[in-house]
């Protein structure tokens, strides 16, 4: 499962253009390494989901990818630069090619709707104002927001925020676009609209996404290929098809949601200590933690 497939928009017997490479990444904080050689390619228009649970090392990954922590070690190709050696000027013009979504949005609470997407437009280009309201406009119609321009973040619901987010992130008009964790804080019916966003912009736009998140709903529904990091290496890559079918171990865990021995004993141990203390007695042999 760590061959890498060919995304589904790729034309039959063609291998997509390569447009990020990544080889023999490595990221260390003090002593402490948390990415171990990651290898990874993602094509033109290919959607990537990166999965893995807490501590997993799919946020650093991410942010390497978009040029906010300096790796350690390894290469990481775009185009003619690489990353890992970029000086300051190629890193900045590479981020202008990018789109991010964060976690949280990360929306300005002073500014409006429309001020929030406009920002990129008014701090990388010199568009006349009146190209830059149009241009606002039909960012927020993309994903919905039609009329919310002189809006709060404030005044928006979770999931309006994160398409405010979108709209932002879309401004520049990138080549490649990063969501980090699209769905995580929202409603199922919610998130499935974020979802649905995502397929749908691809769609329109033909842009390479690059999607962290641990919502499995989600990831099978937009991938056209996954990959599961654990304890800062990829154990398994492949179209959510062969995902579903697999055998290897650790993915069905991830998969079934098992949790891990020393975890399953600590529910364990609370499972008794509420029926016991319940009941007006400790456990025998207990300690209270």
């Amino acid at each position: 499962m760590n061959e890498q497939i060919p995304p589904r928009n790729a034309a039959p017997g063609l291998e997509p253009e390569t447009v990020i490479s990544v080889r023999d990444l490595r990221v260390q904080f003090g002593d402490r390494e948390v990415l171990h050689g990651i290898d990874l390619d993602v094509g033109r228009g290919e959607t990537l989901v990166i999965l893995g649970g807490s501590g997993s090392g799919k946020s650093t990954l991410l942010r390497v990818l978009v040029g906010l922590q300096e790796p350690s070690g390894g290469h990481i190709h775009i185009r003619d630069v690489d990353l890992c050696r970029a000086t300051p000027a190629e890193l900045a013009a590479y981020r202008k090619t990018l789109g991010i979504s964060f976690q949280g949005g990360a929306l300005f609470n002073s500014m409006t709707v429309a001020e929030n997407v406009a920002l990129p437009l008014r701090e990388h280009t010199s568009l006349e104002e009146s190209t830059i309201q149009i241009m606002v406009r039909l960012k927020l119609e993309e994903v919905g927001l039609a009329g919310f321009e002189d809006y709060f973040p404030s005044q928006l619901s979770g999931g309006m925020r994160k398409r405010a987010a979108v709209a932002r992130a879309l401004a520049m008009d990138p080549e490649i676009l990063f969501f980090d964790e699209p769905s995580a804080g929202l409603d199922p019916i919610i998130a499935a609209g974020i979802d649905q966003l995502i397929l749908r912009l691809k769609e329109a736009f033909h842009m390479t996404v690059i999607v962290v998140t641990h919502e499995l709903a989600s990831a099978f529904l937009i991938a056209d290929r996954m990959v599961l990091i654990e304890k800062g290496n990829i154990i398994a890559s492949g179209p959510p098809a062969e995902f579903q079918a697999s055998t290897h171990p650790r993915v069905r865990q991830f998969l079934d949601r098992v949790a891990e021995p020393e975890i399953e004993d600590e529910l364990d141990y609370l499972q008794l200590l509420t029926e016991t203390l319940g009941a007006g007695r400790r456990p025998r042999g207990s300690k209270v933690r």
